[in-house]
């Protein structure tokens, strides 16, 4: 393939930087090395597409907990309000659910593919399955791409091939292995937005048992709350998992030098005095009831067992012998249930990847390198990752329209 410009990757940056390309004059080409694009959007936000969050770019701008003042010339471009109305003039019918994330009007991923692939072949992007595995230079300029299946030539470079996470999808790090034979330093990656391990037995006693409408703190081993949210969470075989814990896992950047441990408010809605009132009426009112039998109007059926264990109550005591302390217990274990963590799962399971490019090696405004001209990057391969949400998404949106955009320019001196 021989083009102006040459885009590594067809996940959501890569399609969004072939595309801004080619709108702006270039010759653009696409290189992916799986035989469909969009392979990882298909798994976001469980098959849905969280593609933006319906807010300001100031709002995604607090959501990205490093490096995020990077963005501030790429958002202020696009921001989710573009993000949206580009997707609607594809046809595309949006709808915006809790938290302000966009979704697809259908609840189906490949609604966004779809319109995405539609819109490169309008622009007449060719689309060559191969796996890139070098950036070729020659006279210190870029000259292409070599792959698998031969040599590609072109004027410039768009690495977008994704971080480290859903190595199945094709993120595989190769992008890293690139730009760091070009002299960037890659901050080594991390997972982020990933479930997280315990040591605790009784996550795998309650495998499954999904909890709505939680509050879930975690805390480091100084006892500092780094992360606070209501929400949804789900026990698994290995530790915790679900929405509220994908959440809190971006905000636990030290698994190495620190410890932590998740609390969960069984009953936020209750205030302590409030919940020791209700209590005190359930246990009044069934005198002669068993314990096991009491927390059924409690906790979830599953959670019983776990819940007497933690406490030191016998299922089968009467309510009316339960003591004061005991009740306390039992208080003080719905509104902080401990979960101690011992890592995160291993980061081919992240949703995303913290670390990658670093950005000070990278103009904000093109995303070109400062090292090698010519050369650009967009999406998960820089060193920027956010919260849940669709602010992912966003960022991959925006970077990969600013450097197609840019390197149209540099290469055929078209305005963006």
């Amino acid at each position: 393939m021989d083009r102006d410009i040459l885009v590594v990757g067809g996940g959501a940056a890569g399609m969004m930087a072939a595309a801004a390309a080619a709108q702006a004059g270039a010759r653009a080409g696409l290189i992916e090395r799986n035989a469909k694009l969009g392979r990882k959007l298909y798994i976001t936000g469980k098959g849905r597409c969280n593609l933006t969050n319906h807010c300001p770019a100031e709002t995604v701008l607090a959501n990205v907990p490093r490096n995020s003042r990077f963005l501030y010339s790429a958002l202020k471009r696009t921001d989710p309000a573009w993000v949206e109305e580009f997707f609607t003039s594809l046809g595309v019918e949006l709808k915006v659910e809790r938290g302000n994330r966009v979704f697809p009007a259908s609840d189906h991923a490949a609604d966004i593919i779809d319109a995405l692939f539609s819109n490169l072949r309008r622009l007449r992007v060719p689309i060559l399955q191969d796996r890139a595995r070098s950036i070729l230079i020659r006279d210190g300029k870029i000259a292409g791409v070599s792959g698998e299946s031969g040599e590609h030539l072109c004027k410039a470079v768009i690495l977008a091939s994704g971080g480290a996470s859903y190595p199945a999808t094709g993120s595989t790090g190769d992008g890293y292995e690139m730009a760091a034979a070009l002299g960037h330093t890659v901050i080594p990656p991390k997972p982020s937005l990933i479930p997280l391990e315990s040591p605790a037995e009784f996550c795998a006693e309650m495998q499954g048992l999904s909890l709505r409408n939680v509050t879930l703190t975690v805390k480091n081993q100084k006892g500092k709350a780094l992360f606070q949210e209501q929400g949804e969470l789900l026990f698994t075989h290995f530790g915790l998992s679900g929405p509220l814990v994908l959440s809190a896992s971006a905000h636990m950047r030290d698994f190495e030098g620190d410890r932590y441990t998740c609390h969960i408010d069984l009953k936020p809605a209750l205030e302590e005095n409030q919940l020791d009132a209700r209590l005190l009426r359930e246990l009044g009112d069934a005198p002669n009831k068993d314990m096991q039998n009491i927390l059924g109007a409690l906790v979830p059926r599953m959670m019983i067992p776990v819940m007497l264990r933690l406490t030191g109550i016998s299922g089968s005591r009467k309510a009316h012998d339960l003591t004061k302390g005991e009740r306390r217990r039992l208080l003080e274990t719905l509104k902080g249930l401990t979960v101690p963590i011992s890592g995160p799962r291993p980061i081919e399971e992240a949703i995303v990847t913290s670390g990658g490019i670093k950005v000070s090696e990278v103009n904000p405004q093109t995303m070109e390198s400062k090292k090698v001209p010519g050369l650009y990057f967009a999406g998960e391969l820089l060193d920027i990752d956010a919260y849940t949400g669709g602010f992912n998404l966003q960022i991959a949106w925006a970077t990969g329209r600013a450097a197609g955009e840019a390197a149209a320019e540099a290469v055929c001196g078209s305005p963006p």
